[in-house]
């Protein structure tokens, strides 16, 4: 039997809205949202003065490495970091061992998630050079959407055949999330850093190796591939001020073409590679102050849609190798929201525009199913923030298997108080409830 709850006198952020409410939560869902609730017999009541009521996070870009690299992260384990940090559903990426280029291996990463998630999850498909068929007759309800490497990655999934490029946009069922890199151009960058460093290629050195101008062209190539096609087209991480130019601000309803940038991309800029080394390096790369600022003031006025993590652990000592073989790759989940709600205090963006961006804008992109919202007979998927409580990040704290965070000695402005997934508490502030589950993502398709 699900708990009930009555959560009083919380300002409740929603839809472009901020105010003071009580919300009821019985059997999952969202009851009521009014002024003044009366506690009923058997509730429990959460007084939430001074405290954001938002709803959960929807992170539509992770890396969970289950299964085949499960000694860096699994979804257990990096979906309780997700529930320590306000996100209530995630979608992941197909770069697994094996990766999911088919219906079997889809599935079985649902089967997976539906035993170990603390928190709600659905898969992506992905693409390769030789899985048309299998992207053509994909169920448009079985996943978010198609997931093409435009750039290198793991295992067979750097798309690169013209040919199928343009098959895919023709034909994908749902919608096309790109990685958006061009690989020759890196290599031919990367060859003349070796030439120049050798084996010690500085992290300096990364973004101008995964350069703005290989994102430039591989994002021009999609948004042109899309067009051609009418296809309905997600561009993930967008890293550089030059690619803003390339998508329309405004209100996400009615676009065809979207963006997305992560909550590193508005912390980090290349002067942390001094400090931090590889343990920023991803792809696509960390670029310039400059570059930090404009994404920030694009990501407020629309042009950028989506505020996610690109969450992808690698142990430590994975990190401590070389240029060559650092993995690419943050672990990011369980301070995300955090790390998106300072850019409130700073100031910088509303706290209406990062809800919309971290939440109702992933809902709405991938027809998420009665969630991403606070409206009454919705999924309860909540999370309680004490603006009011900063929070200095510790490794020891760290939820993720990979047992770090390039968050460490960062104090933010706010905490999680509570994470409510499906109406249950999974997160108190402290603690994790081990004996909650999510459930699979619906696609109203």
């Amino acid at each position: 039997m699900s708990t009930e709850w009555l959560i009083k006198n919380a300002e409740l952020v929603n839809e472009g809205r901020r105010y003071h409410a009580d919300l009821r939560v019985k059997q999952g869902r969202i009851e009521t949202i009014a002024g003044d609730l009366d506690a009923r017999p058997g509730e429990q009541v959460i007084d939430a003065t001074g405290l954001w009521l938002l709803p959960g996070m929807i992170d539509d870009q992770v890396h969970f490495r289950e299964p085949g690299l499960t000694h860096k992260a699994d979804i257990a384990s990096e979906s309780r970091a997700c529930a320590a940090g306000g996100i209530t559903s995630f979608m992941e990426m197909p770069n697994t061992k094996p990766p999911a280029l088919d219906r079997d291996s889809l599935e079985a990463k649902y089967a997976r998630a539906a035993e170990t998630s603390a928190v709600n999850y659905a898969f992506y498909l992905g693409a390769s050079n030789d899985n048309l068929e299998a992207i053509r007759s994909l169920d448009p309800k079985a996943a978010p959407g198609i997931k093409v490497f435009m750039g290198a990655s793991t295992g067979n999934m750097l798309v690169d055949n013209p040919e199928v490029l343009d098959g895919i946009f023709r034909e994908a069922p749902t919608p096309i999330i790109t990685h958006c890199e061009d690989t020759p151009m890196i290599d031919a960058l990367h060859a003349k850093a070796r030439e120049k460093y050798g084996d010690d290629i500085p992290a300096r050195e990364h973004p101008l190796i995964r350069s703005r101008e290989a994102c430039i062209k591989s994002t021009r190539l999609a948004i042109a591939l899309a067009q051609k096609h009418g296809s309905r087209l997600h561009v993930l991480h967008i890293s550089t001020a030059d690619e803003l130019a390339l998508f329309q601000p405004g209100p996400l309803k009615g676009k065809r073409i979207t963006a997305e940038t992560c909550v590193h991309f508005l912390h980090f800029d290349d002067r942390d590679y001094e400090r931090l080394g590889f343990l920023i390096k991803c792809n696509p790369a960390i670029k310039t102050g400059a570059d930090r600022e404009a994404i920030i003031q694009a990501l407020a006025d629309g042009r950028i849609d989506v505020l996610a993590t690109d969450h992808a652990p690698h142990l430590l000592e994975e990190k401590a190798q070389r240029y060559d073989e650092a993995p690419s790759g943050l672990p990011l989940v369980q301070f995300a929201l955090q790390a998106a709600l300072q850019r409130v205090f700073e100031g910088k963006l509303t706290l209406e525009r990062v809800v919309e961006s971290v939440t109702h804008a992933p809902a709405t992109l991938f027809d998420v199913k009665e969630r991403g919202y606070l409206r009454e007979g919705y999924a309860a998927d909540l999370v309680l923030v004490d603006p009011n409580k900063p929070h200095t990040v510790r490794r020891e704290e760290v939820l993720s298997k990979c047992g770090w965070s390039p968050f460490e000695g960062v104090t933010f402005s706010s905490s999680i108080i509570a994470t409510f997934v499906n109406g249950e508490r999974v997160w108190d502030g402290s603690t994790i409830n081990a004996a909650v589950r999510g459930q699979r993502l619906a696609f109203a398709r």
